[in-house]
C-alpha cells in the first residue's frame, strides 16, 4: 500500500478547533483527520454496502511504514 498526501484548505479557526479536539483525544492532527475519514467510510459502508478495495476502515490510524 502506498501512502499519499493531500492538502485541504479551511478556515484558520476551524483548523485550530480541530487541533484542539485532536490534542484532547491524544492524537496528532493528521491521525485525528484519519480517524474522522475512517469513521465516515465506515458509516457510508454500513448504509450503502462495502466499497471495493482491500483496506477496511479499522480504528488503527497509522498506515504501515514503507
Amino acid at each position: 500500500m502506498s501512502v499519499k498526501s493531500v492538502s485541504i484548505r479551511m478556515e484558520e479557526e476551524m483548523l485550530e478547533k480541530l487541533g484542539y479536539v485532536a490534542e484532547y483525544e491524544g492524537r496528532s492532527l493528521n491521525s485525528h483527520v484519519l480517524v474522522l475519514i475512517r469513521q465516515s467510510i465506515k458509516t457510508f459502508e454500513a448504509e450503502h454496502g462495502t466499497i471495493e478495495g482491500t483496506i477496511p476502515p479499522y480504528d488503527n490510524v497509522k498506515p504501515p511504514r514503507k
